[in-house]
């Protein structure tokens, strides 16, 4: 899958959720059917933090997480977050799944994210949650074997995109079987955007947050909200990253990276911190 993608949340027009916040705790016990509850442990609030799901580069001076991409190894002495395309397709990889498990509209053609050209996936009854989420399983595997702490599943918000054929409650069901799987494994599981779940921790299975562009929609409040300081926040724009430092500079993880998420080197690149 190709690694240099990120999710922009300028399409998202989802509203703050209202349910009552739950209660973070270093270690989050993880309840999972037939199984013993298992410990899983968060990464540390406000770290250094750094975003390479684009490519792997040592990371730098201060930095103690780091997200990568299932198919890089972890970096060593850090808390390692494993990304994972989840809910869509990647672009140009259709074949890859069978063709019934792309959503289709009512012509039959395949409903597309317009922003990266990824095919979304029909997470819309069990028996197809089922068999996507055996080969997404296979990634979080991957993710365990590589001693990896967290996974980062991608493109939750993907109902939103789904011009109304995928709900809310298809997509709680699809990420509370991958965060009760992740669990087993020992990892824990990141909410990925998505603000208005953020306080739906018990439909979801979900542990801590990474953020893209809350500066920028004024959301961090209520990713914290649900999940308190557990939040990873990712600025794509100078003045949106200077707002957020100014405002949970000294509470979350936040860091300005370019769009494309690129490493050293290109002419692209760009890295800050508050």
């Amino acid at each position: 899958m190709p690694s240099n993608r990120v999710r922009s949340r300028r399409s998202l027009t989802t509203a703050a959720a209202v349910l009552a916040a739950a209660v973070i705790t270093p270690l989050f016990a993880a309840s999972t059917a037939g199984a013993a509850a298992q410990a899983v442990t968060l990464p540390p609030v406000h770290e250094g933090f750094d975003y390479q799901i684009g490519g792997a580069y040592t990371p730098p001076a201060g930095v103690k997480v780091v997200s990568r991409d299932h198919t890089a190894s972890p970096a060593a002495g850090l808390y390692n977050i494993c990304y994972v395309n989840a809910f869509q397709a990647q672009e140009g990889a259709e074949s890859e799944w069978d063709s019934d498990l792309l959503l289709r509209d009512s012509s039959g053609e395949i409903v597309y994210d317009g922003g990266w050209g990824e095919a979304l996936l029909d997470i819309r009854t069990a028996a197809k949650r089922d068999r996507i989420a055996a080969k997404v399983k296979t990634w979080i595997d991957s993710c365990a074997s590589k001693k990896f702490n967290a996974v980062e599943p991608d493109n939750l918000d993907s109902y939103d995109r789904s011009e109304g054929l995928i709900s809310e409650a298809n997509a709680k069901a699809f990420i509370k079987s991958l965060s009760s799987y992740a669990h087993e494994k020992n990892l824990a599981m990141a909410q990925k955007n998505t603000v208005n779940f953020s306080t739906a921790r018990a439909e979801t299975g979900l542990d801590f947050a990474i953020a893209e562009e809350c500066g920028e929609w004024d959301e961090c409040g209520d990713y914290t909200e649900g999940f308190g300081n557990n939040v990873i926040v990712i600025e794509y724009q100078e003045s949106a990253f200077k707002k957020t430092c100014a405002e949970f500079g000294s509470r979350l993880s936040v860091v300005l990276r370019d769009v494309n998420v690129t490493v050293p080197g290109n002419s692209q690149y760009v890295r800050k911190t508050c």
